[in-house]
């Protein structure tokens, strides 16, 4: 299908919060491969000193993207930091169907990232209570990072949040929880080369994207990753072949299963439920097979602790499957 390009310009922002009554800022035909722009979950003041590593469009956007969109309209939960591209209606699109999303591409945009440690936030909140902020230099082609504390860390982008539209009836919701919709998920397992399916809830599914991360650990324990700008590639098609409750994800080699609670517990046990869900759809395995399976073989991560919903994910490589 044609390409489209849809660059990181205020029109197509929307900062803080989803909204299924969002006005998309692009349609295309179910199965299009789309390349977005996007700019990093930063406020004013987590901007380096140097200006000359900002760029234009971020600079655009803060000064005419309103945090939490329309002042007359309440957003359900916390608003978040976090700028997102789009939404993107996609022709065909149903509530009820699932948007397959095929993660091609993911590139670094600008040549800095921020980590930051906010009071009362983050693993250890009672342990770190003096609001900081440093910056970290990307050099966007050996792909590599260096802290101002002397590290050098390798890159590994990926996309905090991929998302279809909330229930409409929900009106605006903050960006900061991940949910079924998806949303912030902070799963640094999804990366070029992984497809994501996340159920739709709107006409059009209205997907959108950012919150861009060259760095993250599984945990995320102080709140950020190395939070920074990335551009996407992605093909967004429409699957009414599926129906599912969940986002889940897969590649050649793996499925993988995710569980959104605020207990960690609670959490790792829908993780569980949704891979027997994966398993049993998958092969001819009965529940107390898969279920047996999963203890010798299957992974557990913890994905974020620092989402309000903390975030546990599953892998199960497909060569342990009948």
């Amino acid at each position: 299908m044609t390409n489209m390009k849809i660059d990181a310009a205020p029109a197509n922002i929307h900062w803080g919060y989803f909204d299924a009554q969002l006005a998309p800022v692009a349609e295309i035909e179910s199965g299009s491969t789309v390349v977005i722009e996007t700019l990093p979950a930063a406020f004013p003041e987590d901007l380096p000193a140097d200006t000359s590593l900002l760029t234009p469009d971020h600079v655009k956007a803060l000064k005419e993207v309103r945090l939490g969109g329309p002042s007359d309209r309440f957003v359900n939960g916390p608003i978040g930091p976090h700028m997102l591209t789009g939404p993107i209606y996609v022709k065909n699109a149903k509530p009820g169907d699932v948007l397959q999303v095929d993660i091609l591409d993911i590139e670094l945009k600008q040549d800095w990232g921020f980590s930051a440690i906010l009071p009362n936030l983050g693993t250890l909140p009672d342990e770190f209570t003096n609001y900081q902020r440093k910056h970290t230099l990307i050099d966007r082609q050996s792909k590599t990072g260096k802290c101002p504390w002397g590290s050098v860390v390798d890159l590994d982008p990926f996309f905090g949040i991929m998302a279809v539209a909330p229930p409409p009836e929900w009106g605006p919701v903050g960006t900061p929880e991940p949910r079924a919709f998806g949303g912030n998920m902070d799963n640094k397992d999804l990366r070029p080369g992984t497809t994501l399916y996340l159920p739709i809830f709107a006409e059009g599914a209205l997907f959108s994207v950012g919150d861009g991360h060259g760095k993250q650990g599984h945990g995320e324990v102080c709140i950020t990753a190395l939070e920074t700008a990335l551009t996407g590639t992605f093909r967004l098609t429409v699957r009414k072949d599926l129906e599912i409750a969940m986002p889940y994800a897969e590649t050649e080699d793996w499925f993988l299963a995710m569980g959104f609670n605020m207990s960690l517990d609670e959490a790792a046990k829908q993780a569980v439920r949704e891979m027997l869900k994966i398993v049993q759809a998958n092969t001819s395995m009965d529940r107390d097979d898969a279920y047996m399976l999963l203890s010798m073989v299957a992974d557990l991560h913890v994905t974020q602790l620092v989402d309000i919903n903390k975030g546990v994910h599953m892998i199960l490589e497909k060569k342990y499957l009948p």
